[in-house]
């Protein structure tokens, strides 16, 4: 079942919708139905109640407005090593280009700033 500050992925009539954090469960006056707060992660940020049964928070489709919803508890995929996540080629040994061989120049806007 997903918790508080877990992220859920809203799945709209089988397709991926958005994805939304847990930020609170409180219970219903009814069994077994909560009051679950959403912080929707999309732009603008939304925060929404929807009332739902344990089961609906567990990933058990349920419909609103006769559209199917489904929550999916995401799970951080595994850190992986900082060697296992370099490049198998050598770099370039040759050295980058200096500015002087380009043209280019090197202005100071902190210099510029005292003016």
């Amino acid at each position: 079942m997903a918790a508080e500050n877990d992220i859920v992925l809203i799945h709209f009539e089988d397709t991926p919708l958005c994805f939304a954090r847990i930020e609170d469960i409180l219970p219903d006056s009814k069994p077994d139905w909560y009051h679950v707060k959403l912080l929707m992660l999309q732009v603008p940020l939304e925060v929404v109640t929807w009332i739902l049964r344990d089961r609906y928070i567990m990933g058990d489709e349920f419909t609103m407005n006769g559209n199917r919803i489904r929550l999916e508890r995401v799970v951080s995929p595994e850190a992986s090593s900082p060697e296992s996540s370099l490049p198998d080629k050598a770099p370039d040994p040759s050295p980058p280009p200096s500015p002087k061989s380009s043209g280019a120049r090197v202005i100071s806007l902190k210099d510029k700033r005292k003016s």
